[in-house]
Order: structure tokens, then sequence, then C-alpha cells
């Protein structure tokens, strides 16, 4: 019903009055570095806390890491695989997150380390990867390490069960907040934790991080990034309303259609602004402009018009202004959306549309690195 509802075409697009990342609450004009990093950032970042994405608990009494062995290597020859558990503990209860992460065999670390939230149900016959969409085999062959967490051991995609991972354990509190934590949160929050155990493992070269989510992951990646500033890259593959695309544009899948299919992603608030997307204080090119000075890269497919990827690609063209206006780089989009037949890699924002439907595919991962190459360049 939600997809016979949505609108596709273009002209019944309503004209795109955004709001300005450069002016702040308060009206002053953000022009300065400094500016930018203690006026506005916080603000866009608190505004998205408070209206579309709610809370990321920061606090929890320790954390720990510890290695089992339950799953077959599918690439014995070539990486060493590690399972690990998270255990976070916090006000006496415990919650465990499983990391699977590989590692290149013939090669001495530190590695570089490309982290893939997976929200794709278990296939539960013991396998780890799903070729193509987790594309391991030919990351480790580029010589990265990659790991992966599977969303259900953290908050489960489910409107009846989200609360029963983290929630439940850890941050009962939050589930009774208008602006409380829900599932793409919480993922965002297993994100994180994956990042603790990254730095306290000099396997890793976590200067050459990168996060990637495809779809409604794609979404937490989002959110993951711009609260961590640790991670060095973000690639939200066709992440669409409440990703990457402009929300105002109300193309495909709109706010009410999303909320009303999965109550459990966002925090209540978002509610407020079913078919009201105009009076959102905020909209998604704010959140692309929060990842600066650091990387990010937005993907779309042609076919995959229900996550608008005009709306993706608009919304890193404006968000990205960021690096040229407050960071002084050269990062720019001059092409519209119509005349694009090639992926844009340069510096710290780039963008790729591919033929076929929605999905994170290898071709995806081919332009991914390439793209994540050209930004560590930097550090060698």
């Amino acid at each position: 019903m939600a997809q016979h509802n949505a609108n596709y075409e273009e002209s019944k697009v309503p004209d795109l009055i955004l709001p300005d990342p450069f002016v702040s609450l308060k009206g002053k004009l953000i022009s300065t570095q400094l500016d930018w990093e203690e006026i506005r950032r916080p603000e866009i970042l608190n505004l998205f806390r408070e209206n579309v994405y709610g809370n990321i608990p920061a606090d929890f009494d320790t954390i720990s890491f510890s290695e089992v062995q339950e799953s077959e290597n599918p690439y014995p020859e070539k990486a060493i695989l590690k399972e690990v558990n998270i255990a976070v503990v916090r006000n006496g209860k415990s919650h465990t997150m499983r990391l699977n992460v590989f590692l290149p065999k013939s090669k001495k670390g530190p590695f570089p380390i490309f982290l893939l939230i997976n929200h794709r149900p278990n296939p539960g016959n013991g396998e780890l990867v799903e070729e193509g969409y987790w594309s391991v085999a030919e990351l480790i062959d580029r010589g990265y390490a990659t790991a992966s967490f599977h969303g259900e051991t953290v908050a489960p995609d489910d409107a009846e069960r989200y609360s029963e991972g983290i929630l439940n354990t850890l941050y009962p509190e939050e589930l009774t907040k208008d602006d409380g934590m829900k599932t793409l949160g919480a993922w965002a929050w297993g994100a994180m934790r994956a990042m603790d155990y990254f730095e306290q493992d000099s396997l890793f070269d976590t200067k050459k991080s990168a996060l990637v989510g495809h779809s409604r992951s794609g979404k937490a990646t989002l959110w993951a990034a711009a609260n961590d500033k640790r991670w060095a890259v973000a690639f939200p593959n066709e992440s669409g309303c409440g990703g990457a695309a402009i929300s105002r544009r109300k193309y495909g899948e709109t706010i009410a259609q999303i909320n009303s299919r999965f109550p459990h992603w966002f925090a209540e608030n978002f509610t407020a602004f079913n078919d009201q997307e105009e009076t959102l204080p905020v909209d998604q090119h704010m959140l692309a402009s929060l990842i600066a000075p650091r990387a990010l890269y937005f993907a779309s497919a042609r076919e995959d018009q229900w996550a608008d990827p005009k709306g993706e690609y608009i919304s890193i063209q404006l968000g990205s202004k960021v690096y040229s206006e407050i960071y002084g780089q050269n990062v720019n989009f001059p092409l519209a959306f119509e005349e694009l037949d090639s992926p844009i890699i340069q510096p710290l924002a780039g963008y790729h549309i591919r033929e076929g439907k929605h999905n994170l595919t290898w071709e995806d991962w081919q332009h991914f690195i390439d793209f994540a190459e050209l930004q560590w360049n930097q550090f060698r």
C-alpha cells in the first residue's frame, strides 16, 4: 500500500526550501571552522538526535573482548577468522554482541578495516558471509581487514522485539523517552563498540577505517559516523528515506510511510513530521555535512526509485559544501543528476549510481575501495 501511494514523478516534487547548514539557530552566519565545530555542528547533531534518530547513550561500566570458535572459516587459504564477543556491562547487567573479523593471512598488520553493519537475517546454517553483499575475499585480496556484526545481536529489526537487545538489558530508560534510542541508534551503538575493539588491537589501523551499511543499515551508518568521529570514511549504500535522501522531496518512500512500516527504527518524535516534512528543522544534506572533515560516499541504484537516487545525490551535492566553505577543500559535484554517467571519486566526498535494483554488490564495493584508497593515501 505504501508503495502504491508513493510519488515517482519529478513534476510532483515540491519546490525545495531547505534549512541552511551555515546559519545557526540564533541566526548567526557560520563561516569559520571554529564556529562550525563549536556552534553549528553540535546544533545540527542535536536536532537530528531529538527529532529523528533519538539518543545514543555513551555510558557503560565495563567493556571486554573475548574470542570464540563456533564457525568454520570460509576462506582458510587466505584469511584468519576471529569471532569476537563484545561484552558490555551497565548497572550490573551485561549484553554480548558478536563481531566476525577476517584478516589477511599473507600480510602483517596493522590493517585498514572495513566494518559492515549487517541487517540481513542470519541464515542459520553457520555461514558467516553472503558473497557480493559482504565481499570478504576481495577485500582480503586487496590487503584489508574486514568485519561485520548482525544488527540482531544488538537490537532485533522487529517492531515487537526491537527492545530485546541492549535496550531492555542496558538502557531500559530509553524506552520511555520521546527521543529515546531505537533500532537504528542501537546499531550505531554497535558500530561504536566494534570500533572500541579495533582501537585496542594493534592489528588494526583505525586511521584507515571505513563503515559500510546498505539500506536500513546505511541509515545507521550515517548516524553512527555523525556521532563517532573515529570513522575515517562512511559508505551509506542506497539508504533512502531517513538516510541519504532529501526528505522534503517526498519522492519514493516518505517519513509517514517509513514510520508506519517500521515504527521501531526512529525516535517517537520523528512521527510529528509524518506528511509534514517541510516542518523538520533539518534535512538529510545536513546529516551529510556532519561527517566532515572526514570522508563520505553515497551510492544509489537506478531501479531503486523507492530510495530516491536523485534525492540522495542532491543531498551529497549540498551537504558536501561544508568541505569547501568551512574546511577550504576543493570538493564539488558540478553535474546535474541526469548528467551522471560515471562514479565521482574525489578527495573527501564521492558518489556513484549503478544499474540494477536495491542491493549491495561487488560493483558497489569496488567503488568503495577505490574511494577509500584515495583518502588513505594521505596516511602512507
